[in-house]
């Protein structure tokens, strides 16, 4: 397993766009992905997962992936999440 932590820095935190985008990207990879925030524990991939998941501007998030492509899908997501303004 390889996860990371990230500091969600859009200011609408990940709102449906975003939201959309993320779900994409962790889509392609074959990786199990999760994001976990405070005690919750999300499925990357599930789009209604990640919005329910409230993620707010400042959120602290970890996201971890386990399969053979995992370090490469958790660096992508961090990239993502790090360089998403809208």
């Amino acid at each position: 397993m390889y996860k990371k932590d990230v500091v969600v820095k859009n200011e609408n935190g990940l709102h449906a766009r975003p939201a959309s985008q993320f779900v994409q990207i962790a889509s392609r990879f074959k990786s199990n992905i999760n994001l976990e925030i405070g005690e919750k524990s999300i499925n990357a991939k599930s789009i209604l997962a990640v919005l329910s998941g409230g993620i707010r501007f400042n959120s602290k998030i970890t996201i971890s992936a386990l399969g053979d492509d995992e370090v490469q899908a958790v660096e992508e997501l961090i990239k993502f999440i790090e360089n998403c303004e809208e």
